[in-house]
């Protein structure tokens, strides 16, 4: 089959177009002729080789990609409810550039008519993600405010509808006035330019009742790391939640436990794509219940930047790297 694989380690040039072998169903799993595949961040890191694919991946060769949209092309034995031909996306914990993968079938999400395929590779990762991390770890509650760093990228973009569709507030950090009109537009209820503005004065002035500086944001959802570290706790509300899922900006910081204990801050670390299959498919059937059907409605949307054609793979990289994406990168691998 045709795949992006990676030999080295390095720029996006690395990203070449070539050949691997065509996958086949284990028990449990399902094969899926991929039609779309999702660009991440972690694609990135793991082109540059700062992200080792967790154990129980492929090691014969390296494919990157961790969503993908398609049709089912082989069931294999022990799956239930799946047929040839479905139409689905998936959750994956690599494998997603290439003409076909192998997914567990807990993983899969089937892909209603009223929703396309291209828009259905957009959703897996990025609803998982914020299921996870902002509902599940953060445990973010109606009324409560939610501050996103990076409103502009493919989580920054889901994290703003999925918690107002949950009747939280949202504020959001951005780069650039592009970024933000439209992450107003989208639905956040407030956006900061952290090239112009301090994110922690901000933040307690958006949340002020008007009796003096506000408490900050409830939950904050990071990708920055060690960077941002100190700045998140001073930004955090009484009983505040920090959910570290990106170490852009490092991977060692101190933390002022005095400023903590007091507040009761919390700190929760967490990554996706190591998680064991079953936690993995825990978390895609609780997007199932809620936030998929709402895609499949219109009431969460896709925000798709551009899609590439799978041999420009390296141009999809470039483009997240200079940060000039608003929403995902999609690959297009087959036609419909």
């Amino acid at each position: 089959m045709r795949a992006i694989t990676l030999t080295e380690h390095g720029g996006p040039e690395v990203l070449g177009l070539g050949e691997a072998p065509t996958p086949t169903a284990r028990p449990g799993h399902v094969v899926v002729r991929v039609h779309t595949a999702g660009v991440n961040r972690a694609d990135v890191l793991q082109r540059q080789g700062h992200y080792t694919p967790p154990p129980g991946a492929n090691t014969e060769v390296e494919i990157p990609g961790l969503e993908a949209s398609g049709w089912i092309h082989e069931v294999g034995e022990q799956v239930t409810g799946w047929a040839e031909g479905d139409r689905v996306a998936a959750l994956l914990t690599e494998g997603g550039y290439a003409e076909y993968v192998e997914v567990p079938a807990g993983q899969l999400l089937a892909v209603p008519e009223e929703l396309s395929l291209e828009d259905a590779a957009a959703l897996p990762e990025v609803l998982c993600t914020v299921q996870s991390n902002v509902f599940a770890a953060g445990a973010l509650r109606p009324g409560e405010w939610l501050l996103v760093h990076g409103g502009g990228s493919g989580i920054g973009t889901a994290a703003i509808q999925m918690a107002k569709a949950q009747s939280a507030k949202v504020a959001v950090t951005v780069g650039s006035e592009r970024k933000a009109e439209f992450c107003r537009e989208l639905g956040a209820d407030a956006v900061i330019n952290y090239r112009e503005e301090d994110f922690v004065e901000r933040i307690r002035e958006i949340t002020s009742t008007g009796e003096g500086p506000g408490d900050g944001a409830d939950v904050i959802l990071d990708v920055m790391g060690a960077k941002y570290l100190d700045r998140n706790l001073r930004a955090l509300a009484v009983d505040g939640r920090l959910v570290i899922i990106g170490l852009q900006g490092g991977t060692k910081a101190e933390a002022n436990l005095g400023r903590m204990l007091p507040r009761r801050l919390s700190v929760i670390a967490t990554t996706l794509r190591a998680r064991p299959a079953e936690q993995k498919a825990r978390i895609v059937a609780e997007v199932a219940d809620t936030f998929w059907k709402q895609a499949a409605e219109g009431r969460i949307r896709a925000v798709v930047d551009t899609v590439f054609p799978l041999a420009e793979a390296s141009s999809a990289h470039a483009r997240m790297e200079a940060g000039e994406n608003i929403g995902k990168l999609l690959l297009r691998v087959a036609e419909d």
